[in-house]
């Protein structure tokens, strides 16, 4: 299934769909043993189970140590979708916005989420936090969750700004226990909250969570300025700011600046070890989560 037209269908059964799509090919669970935390060792006991000796440990003493385990519960995920106006580009009738991959790719991960009987919480942001969840496993929740997103598909507003570093610093006060964070964003926020982005970052790795960003981007417009060679008006969504201009004038000028920040972004993701997904909108929902499961099922 090829998934990038703008969609007006049933989220749920969609995002069905691309999940039967890609588990086929999914060994195993791409988040089996997240939530499970190492604490210490202890001597090993006959019938104890061979898979948690610690070999490395064997090979340093000649002696047989178990790992013990802070906790074995399942999964603990929030999905954190940018509802900001800039999620709303592009606006073309032939393809979807970042906002609508954003929807799809989050209800398809819920849906593997809901299969692994994991517990999921759902948060929803632009210059504030409009939704969040609590994160629970049952199905009627899962369903509630599904259909937030479907409310939030198609959403529409102007001049909605966006303020993410409030928002993940809001969830990593929010979530207690050590959980999976999945955001879906084009990280368009103000030049001045860079550091205090980056800082809420770090706040949610000091938590112990396990962080993974979607950066959403159109790779022809946003990324290569791809336009006719003819005046056009740009306005800034989120502000409604206007400049009238030629593109072919400024072309060479903002890919250079638009590779450093991607390139700024995927560093500071890194620094902080922050798994960065670049995401193309010119590439399928589909494609692109079946190419980020399986190679965390090769890791995992």
């Amino acid at each position: 299934m090829i998934l990038q037209k703008p969609i007006n269908e049933n989220l749920e059964l969609l995002a069905r769909q691309v999940v039967e799509g890609f588990i086929i090919g999914l060994h195993k669970s791409p988040f089996h043993g997240f939530s499970v935390e190492f604490a210490e060792h202890r001597l090993y006991n006959p019938g104890d189970p061979l898979r948690h000796i610690d070999w490395r440990v064997f090979g340093r003493t000649d002696k047989l140590f178990i790992k013990r385990y802070e906790e074995e519960t399942n999964l603990r995920c929030c999905l954190v979708v940018d509802t900001s106006t800039s999620m709303q580009f592009p606006q073309d009738d032939k393809k979807m916005s970042k906002l609508q991959f954003s929807c799809v790719a989050a209800a398809s991960l819920l849906q593997l989420l809901k299969r692994q009987l994991d517990a999921a919480a759902l948060a929803l942001f632009d210059g504030q936090v409009n939704y969040f969840s609590q994160c629970r496993s049952a199905n009627s929740h899962y369903r509630l969750l599904t259909n937030e997103l479907q409310n939030t598909l198609n959403y529409t507003s102007e001049n909605k700004t966006t303020n993410t570093a409030a928002a993940l610093h809001l969830i990593a006060e929010q979530m207690h226990k050590r959980s999976l964070i999945v955001i879906f964003s084009d990280m368009m926020d103000d030049t001045d909250n860079v550091e205090e982005l980056f800082s809420a970052l770090q706040h949610l790795r000091y938590n112990k969570h396990e962080v993974i960003l979607f950066h959403v981007m159109d790779g022809l417009q946003e990324i290569e300025f791809e336009f006719e060679n003819r005046p056009y008006e740009f306005v800034d969504m989120e502000t409604g700011d206007r400049v009238k201009l030629q593109p072919q004038q400024i072309k060479e000028q903002y890919v250079s600046r638009m590779r450093e920040f991607q390139l700024m972004v995927a560093n500071r993701c890194h620094q902080y070890q922050v798994d960065r997904i670049a995401v193309d909108l010119t590439k399928p929902v589909d494609q692109v989560l079946h190419s980020f499961l399986m190679k965390r099922n090769k890791l995992m």
